[in-house]
């Protein structure tokens, strides 16, 4: 089972409880978190599990592409993506930790063994820092 299959199952089986008035993320940071996840990912499997229309998706992986976040490449018929882990956070409370901390933090643990690109122990060796 891939990471697209289980992200849909988690929508399908919360799809019979309200939304969350709510939440602690910014859509921007939920399909950050997709792509990380699944880098040829398909904007209407982003939708579905972020919860939002596949404009919206589009949008705002087309943001995250302009501010240099997430590459984009095309692949044949499909986009593969990769995320620029080692960018600053954006919000000045924040900004000097990495956006690969963040996705760090909200990885599956299953997701963080296969070695994701960015991981922060692997930039901080690359860097000669430790953390």
């Amino acid at each position: 089972m891939n990471i697209n299959s289980r992200i849909l199952e988690q929508v399908v089986e919360q799809a019979g409880e309200p939304p969350p008035r709510w939440d602690f993320l910014t859509n921007h940071a939920h399909v950050l978190l997709c792509v990380s996840q699944d880098s040829g990912i398909r904007l209407r499997d982003i939708a579905a599990a972020v919860g939002i229309t596949e404009r919206s998706a589009h949008k705002i992986l087309s943001e995250l592409v302009e501010e240099g976040y997430v590459l984009r490449e095309r692949h044949g018929r499909r986009n593969r993506y990769k995320v620029k882990a080692e960018l600053p956070l954006r919000h000045p409370l924040v900004q000097e930790r990495e956006v690969g901390d963040l996705l760090e933090v909200l990885m599956r643990p299953e997701t963080l063994a296969r070695g994701v690109q960015g991981n922060t122990a692997q930039r901080a060796k690359a860097n000669g820092k430790a953390r």
